[in-house]
């Protein structure tokens, strides 16, 4: 399974040519990802993929407050009515997760799937990397419900960290699944697999050609530098190493 993080309609369009499995879809992915507009999540419901949603209210910490929290659970409804098929969601620190703001999520993405007749699937995302106790914070994603998490395993990039994977796949005990993602390369994916995981997550970006970029627009500060952007090849060869 390899889930490709996309930013806009060129993002899902080279996701689907490289034969992605699934989309997440967030914007700003240069900061590591942030909730995309209404438009943005009604295009990728028109995709002939599964889309999962970035719920990131702000940039920096996942210590949210209450105007956060409530804009994350608006965040969840959007997703289930523009017809998507999951939310990635987190809330928490260092210390631990936010468990009485995850569990309100958890119960109001059910609500929202009863009311659909089709469940939200849930991803806790990467605020699991920045747990001291990441074993906790997985007993803790079991208990309210999470279908996966996705993580570098605490390494800055998943290929890093493969003896931690093979840990928390064997702590998680097919209870939940466990999603490599976080600086991922191709070659990583065999001994990853062979540690157990079998859902990859990668951005599968290049940078922009030379050619391709308007200096006015960096001048002007419309664009930081040449930026990335989905690449078909990049996907098509993380494609052929998770098949």
């Amino acid at each position: 399974m390899l889930e490709v993080c996309v930013e806009d309609g060129a993002g899902m369009a080279a996701a689907l040519a490289g034969g992605a499995d699934r989309l997440e879809l967030c914007v700003a992915l240069d900061l590591g990802g942030l909730t995309p507009p209404s438009s943005l999540l009604d295009l990728a419901a028109r995709q002939p993929l599964p889309v999962h949603a970035l719920s990131r209210p702000r940039p920096g910490d996942f210590a949210y407050n209450a105007r956060d929290c409530a804009l994350v659970q608006a965040d969840l409804a959007e997703f289930a009515k523009a017809g998507l098929a999951g939310a990635v969601i987190g809330c928490g620190g260092r210390q631990g997760l936010d468990r009485g703001a995850l569990a309100e999520w958890v119960d109001h993405a059910r609500a929202l799937g009863e009311a659909r007749g089709r469940p939200l699937s849930l991803t806790l995302h990467r605020v699991f990397d920045l747990l001291d106790d990441p074993f906790a914070g997985l007993e803790i994603a079991v208990e309210l419900g999470f279908d996966r998490i996705l993580t570098s395993a605490g390494a800055v990039r998943a290929g890093d960290g493969v003896a931690r994977f093979a840990a928390l796949v064997k702590a998680a005990s097919g209870r939940i699944t466990i999603m490599a993602g976080g600086g991922l390369e191709p070659a990583a994916v065999a001994a990853l697999r062979a540690a157990g995981v079998h859902e990859f997550h990668a951005s599968c970006r290049s940078p922009v050609p030379k050619a391709c970029v308007d200096a006015r627009l960096i001048d002007l500060g419309f664009q930081a530098g040449r930026g990335r952007q989905t690449d078909v090849s990049r996907v098509a060869a993380f494609v052929a190493a998770t098949s």
